[in-house]
């Protein structure tokens, strides 16, 4: 009856706690899928990678609910039009491949997590670069259940 009980106890914890403590890093896989996606786009001519970036959780606005953010630094001489013109084939909606002026190593407008590039001086000076970033989803059925979307 022991072992029975032991044995029970043993597949419900695999079951049940596994899944739930393997959700911080499902999500984190997503994120980085972003940046990776990011990554292997071609780049318009006289622009390089500098840095890239991702991060999952609750990264602006209000209420709950998981965010999945990827983000490349580049450095280039075109205009941020010429950018902007360049990643527009790319984009699915409003909240992709966008391109704005990069002024700092932190990316200012992620409310709710410090997230930065790292490839750069905190005081460095920016001049002709760029992020590029795009937000992403899940179809992970319990990617909600990750604590850092409240």
């Amino acid at each position: 009856m022991k072992k029975t009980f032991k044995i029970i106890l043993s597949i419900a914890v695999v079951v049940l706690v596994i899944p739930i403590a393997s959700i911080p890093f499902v999500n984190n896989n997503i994120a980085y899928s972003i940046k990776k996606d990011l990554i292997r786009l071609n780049l318009p001519d006289k622009t390089e990678i500098i840095d890239a970036v991702s991060s999952a959780g609750k990264l602006v606005g209000n209420g709950n609910g998981m965010q999945f953010f990827g983000a490349i630094l580049i450095k280039s001489e075109l205009a941020l039009e010429e950018l902007n013109n360049f990643y527009s084939v790319y984009r699915k909606n409003d909240w992709s491949y966008i391109v704005e002026k990069q002024v700092s190593n932190h990316i200012a407008f992620i409310e709710h997590d410090d997230l930065t590039f790292k490839a750069l001086n905190k005081d460095e000076t920016l001049i002709n670069y760029y992020i590029v970033y795009t937000w992403g989803s899940s179809n992970y059925p319990l990617s909600d259940l990750d604590l850092r979307g409240h």
